[in-house]
Formats: C-alpha cells, sequence, structure tokens
C-alpha cells in the first residue's frame, strides 16, 4: 500500500498553532492594535508601501472584497489611508500612515520572534532549503489555482 504525504495537514497544523501562538505574543507584547489578518497585510505594506490595490490583492493572496473590508477598517482606525494614483486615475494606492510607522518596529520584533521560535536548532542552509520547498509549494498551488478559477 501506497503511504500517503501528510505535507498538507502538516502544513495545516503548523499555520493554526503558529497564529494561536503569535496573536498571544503580541498581545505579550501589548500590541493589540492589529490583529494577525490585519498584520499580514501590513507585512506587504512595510516592504512595499503606495502600492495598488491589485498588487496588495497579488502579494497577500488576498480575494480583492475581503481586502476591501479589511482595508476599510484599516483606514478607520488611521492605519493607511487610500490615495488615487498619478498615472491611472482608476487605481487606488495604499500607503501607510505616521501612525502605522510608530507600530512596525513593535510589529517587526515581535516578527522576529516568532522566527526565532520556527527556526529553532535550524542551520542557515537548512532554513533557505526549507524556504524554498515552501515557495516551491506556493508556486504549484498559484498555478492550480489560476487553471481552475
Amino acid at each position: 500500500m501506497e503511504t500517503q504525504s501528510q505535507g498538507g495537514f502538516l502544513i495545516a497544523k503548523i499555520h493554526q498553532l503558529s497564529q494561536r501562538i503569535f496573536a498571544r505574543i503580541l498581545r505579550d507584547a501589548n500590541l493589540t492594535e492589529l490583529n494577525p489578518a490585519q498584520g499580514r497585510i501590513m507585512f506587504v505594506l512595510w516592504r512595499a508601501d503606495n502600492i495598488s490595490i491589485h498588487e496588495l490583492s497579488k502579494r497577500t493572496i488576498l480575494s480583492k472584497s475581503t481586502l476591501t473590508s479589511m482595508l476599510d477598517r484599516l483606514e478607520q482606525a488611521g492605519f493607511i489611508k487610500r490615495v488615487p494614483s498619478k498615472k491611472d486615475r482608476r487605481e487606488i494606492l495604499i500607503q501607510l500612515t505616521e501612525k502605522n510607522k510608530l507600530l512596525q518596529e513593535k510589529y517587526v520584533d515581535v516578527s522576529k520572534n516568532m522566527t526565532k521560535i520556527y527556526y529553532n536548532d535550524f542551520t542557515v542552509e537548512e532554513m533557505n532549503n526549507f524556504e524554498n520547498k515552501l515557495q516551491k509549494i506556493l508556486e504549484n498551488l498559484i498555478k492550480y489555482n489560476k487553471k481552475k478559477v
């Protein structure tokens, strides 16, 4: 009998447990302004501020409808602002506000803490190999999803 791979099951378990731990670390650091899902959006914006909603959707792999409602909440809380593009009036860009930039350093520290937890006892080579494999899995899933849409 062929043994069944557990990769997807393990990824789901890792996701669930890491979300729980990340939320606890955020609480312990008294960072309750953003929930983990909003933090995912902010993570992308901290790396590339002033990007279109379309690009943000691609980078977060969130549907535009889900992303729009999350951006509404982030904008109401004063973390982002929507700005019309000067190049294309139909395009809206997402920019960070000063309020957000003040929190960024604290969230980066929490993220570094999570990275230490994830990669405890990994060599740099193991970490790089692992991330390359994860990237390949993500690319496979994206490719498959595009065929089915």
